[in-house]
């Protein structure tokens, strides 16, 4: 076989491909065997028909039509290998010869990858975050483990404050007539978590057990349902249990109960830690986000719109994955939200357009800065995968060999050490923005 490439305007490449006739003469006698099984022929049975009896009844254009099929896909294949082209989208093919005896010839049209103009993408200026975790930060987890560890009681008197649990029946009624999903029975609210509609929960405070109130209301202008959207309504509301959290004392009993340290100066260290390891993994992310942008933004690149279609895809396809994980679908989503599928679409086109050009930048400059991938580093990530996984990491990596996601792997640790060959080499500036804590 023969293959040749011409690239043409607007990212599209002319493959002109030559298959050896000898290829045709096998495709040929491949249909013959396909299509004899499915023709009835007088006085032959149905598959038992000599070739040359079934050219002269059907036609031999029946045979190179179903050959063409055979031939050209392969060939196609081949050619984008031999030549290097990296297709985005389905070729065009133009037969140019198809005749007994002879070469097949065809073209194919197809829009490639783009070639990327990359700017500067080594000693970009980006800002030095500050790591820092003050006794607030350290005081405000304690909080929240004595709110998670909170033993709730019952009230059988005394008025409703906000962190409490309210146990409420309620009726929602604009111009005196109810309304669509304004009604609930035994609905536990807590009390200043903002799950209602502004004004609601506010209105609550100070109510007792066995009390009803009136309480008016006004939706928000971009209440997702229209018939809701800046209306007035009011809801009779009747409070049927209070439970109150009590949160234990902050002691050494307290940290023996919710952790494995015997002390509270013991539980502050260990959540110090923690915090400044967090801290620093976001400073150090915020560090490649943002050398990577601007690395981005230092190129330029001519984006077909058949990849920003597929990443659209994409992100339509994971969007889907996570409502499903919440018991949702994409059509209850495009009807709490009051919209269609290509609005969404819409919506989502210029992250699309920004994340593929960030593909293609990254893409490029890996390949002029050879950055690789050896079999250690891969190794170490499906050991690293294994542990997550609490898998072997050899019947792991027999399950991703199985399906042909080793390739997926070794690209995306090149991304990685693409991301890290940028960022490591960025300059880093103080932020001088950063607002003082209190």
């Amino acid at each position: 076989m023969k293959a040749t490439a011409e690239k043409l305007e607007n990212n599209e490449v002319l493959l002109e491909v030559e298959v050896d006739a000898g290829q045709l003469d096998s495709a040929m006698e491949q249909a013959y065997r396909k299509l004899v099984k499915t023709v009835n022929v007088p006085g032959f049975r149905k598959g038992k028909v000599p070739r040359i009896v079934f050219e002269n009844f059907v036609g031999k254009a029946a045979l190179y039509n179903e050959a063409v099929e055979i031939v050209v896909p392969e060939a196609y294949t081949e050619a984008v290998k031999e030549t290097g082209v990296e297709p985005v989208a389905q070729p065009q093919v133009d037969l140019v010869q198809v005749e007994e005896g002879k070469p097949v010839k065809f073209k194919a049209t197809v829009r490639v990858k783009p070639e990327v103009d990359l700017g500067q993408y080594t000693g970009l200026e980006v800002t030095k975050p500050v790591v820092e975790v003050t006794d607030r930060d350290v005081d405000g987890e304690l909080q929240k483990l004595q709110q998670r560890h909170a033993r709730l009681e019952n009230l059988t008197e005394g008025a409703l404050e906000n962190g409490d649990i309210a146990l409420i029946d309620f009726v929602g009624r604009k111009d005196g007539v109810e309304f669509e999903g304004g009604e609930g029975t035994d609905y536990s609210l807590e009390v200043g978590s903002g799950t209602f509609v502004p004004g609601f929960e506010e209105q609550l405070v100070g109510a007792s057990v066995g009390e009803t109130r009136e309480i008016s209301v006004t939706f928000p202008e971009d209440y997702p349902k229209e018939d809701l959207t800046g209306q007035q309504v009011v809801f009779t509301v009747t409070v049927k249990g209070i439970k109150r959290k009590e949160v234990s004392a902050l002691d050494d009993e307290f940290a023996k109960d919710v952790s494995e340290f015997d002390t509270l100066e013991e539980l502050k260290a260990d959540i110090q830690k923690k915090l400044a390891e967090s801290a620093q993994k976001e400073a150090e992310n915020r560090i490649k986000s943002e050398a990577v942008q601007k690395a981005v933004e230092n190129a330029t690149v001519d984006i077909p719109e058949e990849m920003i279609e597929m990443r659209l895809l994409e992100m339509l396809g994971s969007m889907e994955e996570r409502l499903q994980a919440q018991g949702m679908t994409v059509d209850n989503y495009l009807q709490y939200t009051n919209s269609s599928r290509e609005q969404l679409k819409e919506s989502l086109r210029d992250d699309a357009a920004r994340g593929v050009k960030s593909t293609l930048v990254l893409e490029a400059i890996a390949k002029k800065e050879s950055v690789a991938v050896d079999d250690e580093d891969l190794e170490r990530e499906i050991a690293r995968m294994a542990e997550h996984y609490k898998q072997e990491p050899g019947v792991l990596r027999k399950i991703l060999e199985k399906q042909n996601q080793l390739d997926y792997i070794r690209e995306g640790l090149i991304r990685q050490k693409t991301i890290e060959f940028v960022s490591g080499r960025a300059e880093l500036v103080e932020d001088t923005n950063q607002p003082e804590k209190e």
